[in-house]
């Protein structure tokens, strides 16, 4: 929707005479004037972070110029505050997780919302709302978003730690929650790789909240923030300088795994790793447990053969978040948990930095090179 392009209704010929005269009738000005004063403030264009390109963090370019996304039907504008800052970006950005050039980065905000349409006024939103969500092309002022995207924010939580729920809150929520298919049960152990920051700070929490026993990894420069986490077991590792991840050959940690658990291995082992800690993962696995990959910090897990299980009859899964919210009952059901643990002082979110919008770059810079103590944004 583009108000700055908008005409007036003026040209009869393009009416039935019977839609002309609901055109000019006072119910439809009225309600056609809201529509148009909720978007008054809605510029064209807009400032947003553009990959033309595929390549380093430098591909990432800020752009004055970008056209403002329409409303569509059952959508809603938001004027973003906070646009969260994943892994998963830096994939679409590389080209790894191929993109249809231009386009603007990102996939987790949160704002005010500025304009409505009439199907999601229906739905009882309204301009003002502040909302958090998820969808493409984040690096920006404004998105369209469709209402079953939405989530309010309650009172009591800042928009900067409900952005960051979004997608590492989510992510975290359905690995400790579901993707483990209920092969872990409360009171056995879960080895969590690089707790010291992001997605598995969040997992180490929500695993002790759902009563699980936790080993954590992490690096020695991110040992305050992971002892805060309440894991019962921290392997501390060396650091690989200019990287996201610890060294994974500094400890023998399947040794470690197996001394906590007496020989019997964990039942569940979820790992945003990747190429580093494959044979980790499933070498600390104890009998029929699961190992949930869902990253790549380390580069892309390599292919291996099925009978690398065959001696625990162990499981391996490679889930994605979409899966894991697929109607909006369960992105509710899974966001009001969130939302009610932060509220109740149950989770510490960590908000690491928030960079201007306009030092796009220097935020994936900061993420891939592993400095990061907590969640990264970019402050719209």
């Amino acid at each position: 929707y583009s108000p700055r392009k908008e005409q007036p209704i003026n040209q009869k010929v393009m009416l039935s005479r019977a839609a002309y005269r609901v055109a000019l009738s006072p119910a439809y000005g009225n309600a056609l004037a809201g529509v148009r004063k909720s978007m008054s403030t809605i510029p064209s264009t807009m400032k947003a972070a553009v990959v033309r390109e595929a390549g380093d963090a430098d591909a990432l370019k800020v752009e004055s110029d970008f056209p403002v996304p329409k409303m569509g039907p059952g959508q809603v504008i938001v004027k973003n505050e906070y646009a969260g800052i994943n892994f998963i970006d830096t994939y679409h950005r590389k080209g790894l997780y191929p993109r249809e050039m231009p386009f603007v980065g990102g996939q987790e905000g949160g704002g005010v919302v500025a304009a409505v349409s009439d199907e999601a006024a229906k739905e009882g939103i309204k301009i003002g709302d502040r909302v958090a969500y998820s969808i493409l092309g984040t690096y920006s002022e404004y998105s369209a978003v469709p209402a079953a995207k939405l989530l309010p924010v309650p009172d009591g939580v800042d928009i900067d730690v409900a952005t960051s729920c979004v997608v590492q809150g989510l992510t975290a929520h359905y690995l400790v929650s579901s993707a483990h298919a209920g092969l872990i049960k409360p009171g056995e152990w879960c080895l969590i790789h690089g707790v010291g920051g992001g997605t598995c700070q969040w997992a180490a929490q929500m695993a002790k909240l759902r009563g699980f026993k936790v080993i954590g990894t992490c690096a020695k420069g991110k040992v305050d923030v992971a002892s805060t986490l309440g894991c019962d077991e921290l392997i501390v590792l060396d650091e690989v300088e200019g990287t996201s991840y610890e060294n994974y050959e500094s400890v023998d940690v399947v040794a470690k795994v197996m001394e906590i658990t007496d020989g019997k291995g964990v039942k569940c082992v979820i790992d945003g790793i990747g190429k580093s800690t494959v044979d980790i993962a499933i070498n600390s696995l104890a009998h029929r447990g699961i190992f949930v990959s869902f990253g790549n910090a380390s580069g892309a897990v390599p292919a291996f053969p099925v009978l690398k299980l065959i001696g625990k009859s162990a499981y391996v899964t490679r889930p994605k978040l979409l899966d894991y919210t697929a109607n909006r009952t369960e992105l509710v059901e899974r966001a009001n948990e969130i939302f009610g643990w932060l509220k109740e002082g149950k989770l510490n979110v960590t908000v690491d930095t928030a960079f201007p919008l306009e030092e796009a770059a220097e935020g994936h810079k900061y993420l891939e090179a592993g400095k990061s103590k907590g969640k990264v944004l970019y402050k719209i």
